[in-house]
């Protein structure tokens, strides 16, 4: 049986001093109530490798934009893949943003199948991800490289969603607020309060991702406000209350209104059920007792 998730996170300081290996829970700041209507809704969706082809990709983004509506509650964004970015954003329009899944730290050079800041921001995207948990894994993308996307798309005046997260084998350390807040003191490192107008942060726990499990909306409420109150020792309390931070570990329609009722949960970072219009269409137009802001 798995220890509940307070007792993982109350003994998370003593783990990380034995590991030695991540920030004391014991440094943190006080962990911050937050505002019920504080932040607008932010719905993202996150393509990754998919779909197979630009008719595909074409069809999918005409859906979901079908799907949002003058009474949808919040602001939408597409992540997709840098080939279909263009044909994507001209289908948006004023409906959601699109972004970019990742980008290259460079402005130029020998960098073979690099896709910089300035290349997407030439062709009106204004959005990227930074820190996607297969990056981390797959692409052995570090705390410092994913820093330096940060700080080069900030520099570019464009916005980034900086992903953070536990893995499985973390979490069952009790190893989440460790985890989470090195992964954000490292990649905003040298990001300072003015420019994190431009940041939004994504929380993932890895083990939720394409797994079909979800944690429950307590346990992604809990790990919000956590990573809010480290915000506010690094920045101040109105900067932690200002930045949205969006839940991504395998949401669905059946899931999405229940963590959309949590008051530290500013929107959804959603993979496999963006890739069907009907179905990010019910993630888009999620229901909640909670009354949007409407900046």
């Amino acid at each position: 049986m798995r220890p509940s998730v307070f007792a993982l996170w109350i003994s998370s300081a003593f783990l990380a001093s034995e590991a030695g290996a991540f920030v004391s829970q014991s440094k943190s700041a006080p962990r911050l109530e937050s505002s019920l209507f504080a932040r607008k809704p932010f719905i993202t969706g996150n393509w990754k490798l998919n779909p197979s082809t630009k008719d595909e990709a074409v069809a999918l983004a005409t859906g979901i934009a079908d799907s949002v509506t003058a009474d949808s509650p919040g602001d939408i964004g597409l992540f997709v893949p840098s080939p279909y970015l263009e044909t994507v954003q001209k289908i948006a329009g004023d409906k959601f943003v699109v972004g970019a899944e990742c980008v290259t730290p460079e402005t130029a050079g020998a960098f073979t199948g690099g896709v910089s800041p300035s290349m997407i921001k030439s062709m009106g995207i204004e959005w990227a991800l930074a820190g996607h948990s297969e990056r981390r894994t797959i692409n052995k993308e570090s705390d410092d490289y994913i820093n330096s996307q940060c700080k080069m798309l900030i520099e570019s005046d464009m916005n980034v969603v900086l992903c953070i997260g536990e893995t499985l084998e973390e979490f069952e350390k009790g190893l989440v607020d460790a985890v989470c807040e090195v992964q954000l003191k490292k990649g905003l490192a040298g990001v300072s309060s003015e420019e994190m107008k431009q940041v939004t942060i994504a929380y993932e726990p890895v083990w939720a991702i394409g797994t079909g499990k979800v944690a429950t909306p307590e346990i992604a409420q809990d790990v919000h406000s956590i990573c809010r109150g480290i915000l506010g020792e690094m920045y101040g309390e109105q900067v932690a209350e200002d930045t949205r931070i969006l839940y991504g570990g395998s949401v669905s329609p059946d899931s999405v209104d229940g963590l959309m009722e949590k008051p530290d949960i500013d929107g959804t970072l959603v993979g496999g059920a963006s890739l069907d219009a009907t179905s990010f269409g019910r993630i888009i137009n999620f229901v909640t007792k909670k009354e949007p802001a409407t900046v």
